[in-house]
């Protein structure tokens, strides 16, 4: 929470919503326009907004009052909330579907909030949660330079198998994941954004927009890693660092959890 009252200011700059993960989003959740959908951990609302541009009825709700502060100022026919992935302050099945977008590792309690979705939805409806597991994590050639940072991230993330067993507990059924790999071209800088341009992380101001940096980060491991990182970048060193890691699994995961019409 603390993380994002600090960063919510100069969020923006750098965590704009990608074209194609939010055209994913879109086809994913299988709503037609008019429906009502809620992004839960919205945070400045930048995919909830584009979204909203597609004909859906958006509705975002985020915990960090900074975060909803920026995205109110926008003006758009998106109902802004506060709240919590574990509290949900809507009545029951009112939403046509949700998203959760690089967000569930904020929370909490995964398998409340997944609980807690699951009651706010309706029948037939899906809940897409875009996110990077735990085991794809550990191919992610930032363990070459940041091993604290990267140790840390991956215990905050969920393995799928946790969030497999929490949303089939909360009445859900999986039916459909699909592998994300990072696009030299991506908008959204998050935290492997820099997979096929590593000089991004030289960037204070992108680090800045990144948790793992911003709130996960080794102090004293930082400035030794981008030391090194530049000089393997100037080197082309960088081009060995990365072809020990496989990507195979994929870099990031959209799952979708249906309730299904029968529950």
């Amino acid at each position: 929470m603390n993380l994002y009252h600090q960063t919510g200011q100069t969020y923006n700059t750098t965590r704009t919503a990608d074209p194609l993960i939010t055209q994913r989003l879109r086809i994913l959740t299988g709503n037609k326009k008019g429906d009502k959908i809620i992004d839960v951990g919205c945070g400045t609302g930048n995919y909830t907004l584009e979204l909203a541009k597609t004909g859906l009825q958006m509705y975002g709700t985020d915990p960090s009052d900074q975060m909803l502060k920026i995205a109110e100022e926008n003006v758009s026919p998106v109902i802004w909330k506060k709240g919590y992935a574990e509290k949900i302050d809507f009545p029951d099945a009112m939403f046509d579907g949700a998203i959760a977008t690089l967000t569930i590792h904020h929370w909490v309690d995964l398998a409340k909030a997944l609980k807690e979705l699951y009651r706010v939805l309706k029948s037939g409806s899906n809940l897409v949660i875009f996110t990077a597991t735990s085991e794809q994590m550990r191919n992610y050639w930032l363990h070459h330079y940041f091993p604290k940072m990267m140790s840390s991230a991956m215990n905050q993330m969920p393995s799928f198998s946790k969030i497999w067993e929490y949303g089939t507990d909360a009445g859900f059924e999986i039916t459909k994941t699909e592998k994300y790999f990072v696009a030299a071209d991506l908008e959204d800088l998050f935290l492997y954004a820099g997979k096929r341009k590593p000089e991004i992380y030289l960037d204070p101001e992108i680090r800045k927009g990144i948790s793992s940096f911003a709130d996960l980060a080794q102090a004293d491991e930082i400035p030794s890693g981008l030391e090194l990182l530049e000089r393997d970048i100037k080197s082309q060193k960088i081009n060995i660092v990365r072809d020990r890691f496989d990507d195979r699994m994929g870099d990031y995961l959209f799952i979708v959890l249906s309730k299904t019409a029968e529950a």
